[in-house]
């Protein structure tokens, strides 16, 4: 069974960042997270990571989009 939470590390390594960028996007609140115990260990939920990612490539689809579209009528 997949682990339901994710540390930052985990996040770095699937997204390819690094830890100080992952630690933006949980205090940006950008990507979701919870801190969990008396340190206040951030987890991010594996589906809060897929939606971000998801999220990020709907973006990029608008983005290229409205370029393509600047282009095009530029």
């Amino acid at each position: 069974m997949a682990s339901r939470f994710l540390t930052l590390a985990d996040v770095t390594e699937i997204l390819n960042i690094s830890a100080p960028q992952a630690y933006a996007l949980v205090r940006s609140g950008e990507l979701p997270a919870i801190q969990i115990g008396g340190r206040g260990v951030w987890r991010v939920e594996a589906t809060e990571l897929e939606g971000y990612i998801q999220r990020m490539y709907e973006q990029t689809r608008a983005r290229n989009a409205a370029e393509a579209a600047a282009d095009t009528a530029g």
